[in-house]
């Protein structure tokens, strides 16, 4: 059996721990288990951290179980947030945990055997549980002061916390007793704005139990100016859902990390070994411009979180504007999906049909009837074509005068290339 805490700890994965978990986990195969919010129907980037955790877990031999909060999800975490966040009707959430327990199927081995991974409910056995009867069987174990302890308590105290809210870490140190009493579940994890709600498992297995458990947070993961990795630049989350995000989206993200993120998460997000992290490091740092880490990254990430295959046309689109790739066929063989994804970061010039049609040259195209966006005159676009600066739909252009009658992509997509970084998607209307 691996060391599954000396794993965590050079990858860089342990925030707290409870004192004596490595000495628990040495013991032989342990169960654990990490709880997912069905606040949305997919999973984020941040998530893909702790589905690491039980990743990682089950590698080192233990039996790890995913958890879909049905029920606390009703509630709503107040860890993390300034605010209290709306309920979401009992159909949604009943939809969103559908969906999340299909999509952490991808992540974990289901295979027979003793570590078998197992997703499961609380919505299972919170349904029945009444009012009363939680209060008399869990509420007085833990004190007030204990709860008012807690950072995600403190913190929305003086903005204002419902008693729904605050009562919050009550359920989740629940789901920890009962997964202990019926599951053998010995360990918790999460992320590190979770350490008060593991904390209060561990404390009432430790009263109505009068056993031991143990927890371990890993690091939220942050960029350098402190927000959230695995949001965009427009603050919207990294999906990996491939409705939601594409894959070529998901892999462009991790393309365009930093040395220092790409660094840290590589060992989070692979099963590498260490020497060879060690190595593929080093190998980045004798020639960073060739971003090395980030293709390694990119690669390893958008094939666990889509396939092989989905990983593959990411790459294949990502070269299509910024590599080598000068293949027609290539373009004309990509989906409006992810020709569209390719280009939701690149200028979009509209032109009606009608007027694409009246077009009797290239010049004409790229200057006077694209509204001087892509040319600033008939004179440039003519310079530009003559120092072979011009491409349309991969196929460069040697004659400006030749009438503009190329095939469009998608019956309606034109995609220019000016010089050997500028790209233009011209849509016709």
């Amino acid at each position: 059996m691996k060391d599954f805490i000396a794993s965590l700890a050079w990858r860089g994965m342990i925030h707290d721990m409870v004192p004596g978990t490595a000495e628990h986990l040495g013991k032989g195969m342990a169960t654990g288990y990490v709880g997912f919010d069905p606040s949305a129907p997919s999973l984020h980037l941040g998530n893909l951290v702790t589905i690491m955790l039980l990743k990682h877990f089950q590698e080192a031999g233990h039996k790890p179980i995913a958890l879909v909060g049905g029920a606390t999800g009703m509630i709503g975490d107040p860890s993390g947030r300034s605010q209290e966040r709306l309920f979401l009707t009992e159909e949604v959430l009943r939809y969103n945990e559908a969906c999340i327990a299909q999509q952490l199927e991808k992540f974990l081995d289901f295979s027979v055997g003793p570590n078998k991974a197992v997703v499961l409910n609380n919505f299972d056995w919170f349904k029945d549980f009444s009012f009363l009867g939680f209060l008399r069987d869990i509420g007085k174990h833990i004190p007030i002061g204990y709860m008012m302890a807690k950072d995600s308590v403190k913190q929305r105290i003086e903005k204002g916390i419902s008693y729904a809210e605050f009562a919050y870490q009550l359920l989740q140190g629940y789901d920890f007793y009962h997964l202990y009493l019926h599951k053998n579940v010995t360990l918790q994890m999460g992320g590190s704005d979770q350490w008060g709600n593991l904390t209060t498992g561990v404390e009432l297995i430790r009263k109505k139990a009068q056993s031991q458990a143990f927890a371990i947070t890993a690091p939220l993961l942050t960029r350098a100016d402190g927000t959230k990795f695995g949001k965009t630049a427009s603050g919207s989350n990294i999906w990996l859902d491939p409705s939601k995000t594409s894959p070529y989206a998901l892999y462009q993200f991790l393309l365009n990390s930093s040395d220092h993120e790409a660094e840290k998460l590589i060992k989070i997000f692979s099963f590498c070994k260490k020497e060879e992290i060690e190595a593929l490091i080093l190998a980045h740092q004798a020639k960073p411009e060739m971003r090395l880490l980030q293709q390694t990254l990119a690669k390893i990430v958008t094939t666990m979180v889509h396939s092989e295959a989905a990983c593959r046309q990411a790459m294949a689109c990502s070269d299509m504007l910024f590599g080598h790739t000068d293949s027609v066929d290539a373009l004309y063989g990509l989906s409006e999906v992810d020709l569209l994804s390719i280009c939701a970061t690149i200028p979009k010039v509209h032109i009606t049909s009608t007027a694409l049609s009246a077009v009797d040259s290239i010049v004409s195209l790229l200057s006077v009837a694209t509204e001087n966006l892509i040319m600033p005159s008939k004179s440039e676009a003519r310079r530009m074509i003559a120092s072979s600066g011009i491409k349309v739909n991969k196929v460069l252009i040697t004659d400006p005068y030749q009438k503009p009658d190329f095939i469009l992509l998608h019956n309606r997509y034109l995609l220019v290339q000016k010089g050997k970084k500028n790209h233009y998607l011209i849509v016709v209307q």
